[in-house]
């Protein structure tokens, strides 16, 4: 069955950096576009950055752009996200999330990131 496993949240001071990362398993990784969500409490999953399949187109939101960095290793089906000049703001539970069929979401389990002093 479809699997993604973040890791690599935790607490981090303000302008620090986190990398996550998002192993997969159970569907066509190298054939999947990927996107990364975070969720704080009592607002909407917000989506923060995609990638396509094969890695050469990238988007991410404003509020994260020249900051945080997409990427992935199709031999490892893994997605990552490099996140740097942390902000208190940041704080949420990432989940990486990839299209499946039909109208069908395939989510993580989520990992929580905090920044705070």
């Amino acid at each position: 069955q479809v699997q993604l496993v973040e890791s690599g949240g935790g607490l981090v001071q303000p302008g620090g950096s986190l990398r996550l990362s998002c192993a997969t398993s159970g569907f066509l990784f190298s054939a999947s576009v990927m996107r990364w969500y975070r969720q704080t409490p009592g607002k909407e999953r917000e989506l923060v950055a995609a990638i396509s399949s094969a890695g050469g187109s990238t988007n991410y939101a404003d509020s994260v752009k020249g900051r945080f960095t997409v990427s992935r290793d199709n031999a490892k089906n893994t997605v990552y996200l490099q996140m740097n000049r942390l902000k208190p703001e940041d704080t949420a539970v990432y989940y990486c999330a990839t299209p499946g069929p039909g109208l069908v979401v395939y989510w993580g389990q989520g990992t929580q990131v905090t920044v705070s002093s």
